[in-house]
């Protein structure tokens, strides 16, 4: 039986990991409305002795990718924006690296993204981001390695063209 308290506490984590996947609020908020009734409604199938946090994870991504191949087949255009809701409003300096590395993330590949999302943001291990996903280990691992690696990359380069661009600004 699922703790209706603890499912309502993981709210704020399926919805941060949705708007990530959907990349629109509103899309993403759809998302966590379906994984939360499925759910629900497959309680029996949840092991008390799992992590109800991988296991919802799991419901959403399946979720996820059912919906990504429906899209596929039927196209649609959306929008991307840079609306990223993260609670407190930083200062304005913060908000902008804010910005830049979300820009940053939504430039790796769908497989690095999510891995890195996962275990970065939500704090999941490699067995529950494997489990959640579908894969083994070591490919979370190595998914992992190539999305820091390609993060890196992209956020020097990004900073390289910030500073060639204020330098000659100032000639």
């Amino acid at each position: 039986m699922i703790d209706n308290h603890r499912l309502v506490e993981l709210i704020p984590h399926l919805r941060r990991y949705a708007r990530f996947l959907m990349r629109d609020t509103l899309q993403a908020d759809d998302l966590v409305q379906d994984c939360l009734v499925r759910a629900l409604a497959a309680e029996e199938k949840y092991d008390p002795s799992r992590s109800l946090k991988s296991w919802t994870f799991t419901v959403m991504h399946n979720l996820f990718i059912d919906k990504k191949r429906k899209t596929q087949r039927v196209g649609v255009e959306v929008e991307l924006g840079d609306d990223l809701d993260v609670g407190e409003q930083p200062a304005q300096e913060s908000s902008a690296q804010l910005r830049d590395v979300a820009r940053a993330i939504d430039r790796l590949n769908a497989e690095q993204r999510e891995v890195l999302l996962l275990v970065a943001l939500e704090g999941l291990s490699y067995r529950e981001v494997a489990v959640i996903l579908q894969i083994p280990v070591g490919t979370v691992t190595s998914r992992l390695y190539r999305a820091r690696e390609q993060l890196r990359r992209i956020i020097n380069e990004e900073t390289q063209i910030h500073a060639s661009d204020n330098i000659a600004r100032l000639r």
